[in-house]
């Protein structure tokens, strides 16, 4: 589950990458994720109807993942406060919460070092040490690349950008330790 357009087309493709980096070949079936605005994320009628949507796009006993910006928020509360409300409406299920600090692309910016020059990626990209410390990753982004949008360059980053650069980005390591912990809860003997 997802909040921004964005992201509807380039989480799943950043869920696989990681997986296969986890576990190469486990051959992860991924839904459409659902859209839920970030607003209607903390109100629990809304979200709990997008959970059940969820539960049953991706089948009896899967996991749910909910992935959102922290915008100004701290992740650390957030993300506790919007699980409550996720595990209330389905007891049964594992559910993930990962709260990006700022913005999704914060990610894509801790891994795109190695794409300078390429992708619309400016050829003189300055290093950034700590994305997440960033006041405005989308504004850093449009000044960095040839012309940036959500919907048309989130996909094609992530399928790009270096993993192992981008976990340098706290927020980032928190997704791939979640998607370690509910491959774990629902399917142990699939992990190496």
């Amino acid at each position: 589950m997802v909040e921004g357009h964005g992201e509807m087309s380039a989480m799943p493709v950043l869920v696989r990458r990681i997986v296969d980096r986890i576990c190469p070949g486990f051959g992860l079936d991924l839904p459409q994720p659902f859209r839920l605005k970030r607003g209607l994320m903390k109100k629990d009628a809304d979200l709990s109807s997008a959970v059940e949507v969820m539960a049953r796009k991706v089948g009896p006993g899967e996991p749910i993942l909910i992935v959102l910006d922290a915008d100004a928020e701290l992740g650390c509360k957030l993300a506790p406060e919007i699980h409550a409300i996720a595990s209330k409406a389905r007891n049964d299920r594992s559910i993930g919460v990962v709260v990006a600090v700022r913005e999704y692309e914060t990610w894509l910016i801790a891994g795109l070092g190695p794409l300078a020059g390429t992708l619309g990626v400016s050829a003189d990209l300055p290093a950034v040490d700590d994305a997440e410390a960033l006041p405005n990753p989308k504004v850093w982004l449009k000044r960095h690349m040839e012309e940036y949008s959500p919907t048309v360059d989130q996909a094609k980053l992530s399928k790009a950008i270096d993993l192992s650069l981008a976990r340098r980005a706290y927020s980032f390591d928190k997704l791939e330790r979640e998607l370690i912990r509910l491959l774990e809860l629902t399917r142990p003997d699939s992990l190496p």
